[in-house]
């Protein structure tokens, strides 16, 4: 019996993936030989586990009180519980952990473009799925969505999430949300989000007697995973949001005025001369991109895009200094999806962004792995 072919948008999604997979591994197997110029090349796992990887490590082998051969590290419960859940899952049948971590973002990357090509061809034009595929694939920190990072896991709930959500699918929808949203705290923004989509649903349908009030129950299922976690935090800790605490603990982070945000991250972009100089100019170049896309998005009078978006963006402009905006950028479907319109309507367009984004991503690809700070 013959198997039913799969839609055009998801082969051209998996050949992305695919190819795009390809294109990060041999970058960091030749490039980073390369770039090591002679010195002592780290291994291929241990180039891949760093920063968050090793965090999220940590916290899968030992849970949120970390190594107990080591000095407890306070940032760790700025980390949901996921990801180390599904990991450590996942280490009951692969023994190395990097290599189970990356293979949760290996798997969830090709789930994540698919939905994403999807939305994209739901949305419209024709065909504009494939091209916000390609645009997310080839972004300049794809890498992270190749690493054993939250981004890739947190992508491949929330994307299907709001596909099913347009589709009217909202019991599906909110299940799939909650997946995010013990993911990253992003599932909050998310949440909110689909709040505005359901309402907008509702409202159009009050003359065929609208959404049943027992409906409205769904849109609490998303934040749910923020609430047990933060309980599961107070028992532990006497904090109810020590996940929120954390970030202060361990990168100094907490919530300033917009204005002395931009200062202090400008200052460090070009009166600082150091490894991290250029870190904090693409800080600032993302934060412009979040800042215009929300305008974009208020303007076209996409609420609930705009809320997802605002939401995130809002929070980390108001943080001490910007920190890891660029790779932020990665969930900001909706940048994807607007890019994947170009890509149908003006090819040049699309062929300009590639020959800025592509060249970058093979940069973060090279950095990372060569352990240096990349976002």
């Amino acid at each position: 019996m013959r198997a039913p072919d799969l839609p055009r948008a998801d082969r051209d999604a998996l050949g992305i993936w695919l190819l795009s997979r390809i294109a990060v591994l041999l970058t960091s197997t030749f490039g980073a030989a390369l770039f090591a110029a002679g010195d002592q090349l780290d291994g291929f796992w241990a180039r891949w586990d760093r920063w968050d990887t090793s965090l999220l490590i940590e916290i899968a082998q030992y849970g949120y009180g970390g190594n107990p051969a080591e000095k407890p590290d306070p940032g760790l419960p700025a980390f949901f519980p996921g990801f180390p859940l599904v990991l450590r899952l996942l280490h009951t049948l692969v023994p190395n952990w990097t290599a189970a971590a990356m293979l949760i973002s290996l798997a969830a990357s090709g789930v994540l473009l698919v939905a994403l090509a999807r939305l994209g061809d739901l949305e419209g034009p024709a065909g504009a799925g494939r091209w916000a595929a390609l645009a997310l694939a080839i972004s300049p920190t794809a890498v992270f969505l190749f690493a054993g990072y939250t981004e890739s896991l947190f992508l491949a709930f929330a994307l299907p999430a709001w596909l099913l959500a347009r589709r009217g699918r909202w019991e599906w929808a909110v299940v799939c949300a909650a997946c995010a949203s013990s993911v990253r705290i992003t599932g909050l923004f998310l949440a909110l989000a689909l709040i505005v989509e359901f309402a907008q649903q509702a409202w159009r349908a009050r003359h065929d007697g609208g959404f049943p009030i027992r409906r409205w129950a769904l849109v609490v299922v998303p934040f749910l995973p923020l609430v047990a976690y933060s309980l599961y935090l107070y028992a532990r800790t006497g904090d109810l949001t020590a996940w929120l605490s954390a970030q202060q603990a361990g990168w100094g982070r907490e919530m300033v005025g917009p204005w002395q945000a931009l200062v202090t991250t400008w200052d460090a972009a070009f009166h600082v001369d150091n490894e991290f100089t250029w870190s904090f100019r693409a800080e600032l170049v993302a934060a412009a991109v979040g800042v215009l896309l929300t305008v974009v998005l208020a303007v076209r009078r996409r609420w609930p895009e705009c809320v997802y978006i605002g939401t995130q963006v809002g929070a980390l402009i108001t943080s001490s200094f910007y920190l890891s905006i660029p790779r932020s950028a990665l969930l900001w479907f909706p940048l994807w999806l607007l890019l994947g319109r170009l890509g149908t309507r003006h090819r040049w367009g699309f062929a300009t962004y590639a020959a800025v984004a592509a060249p970058m991503m093979i940069t973060y690809v090279l950095v990372f792995t060569k352990g240096a700070w990349a976002g």
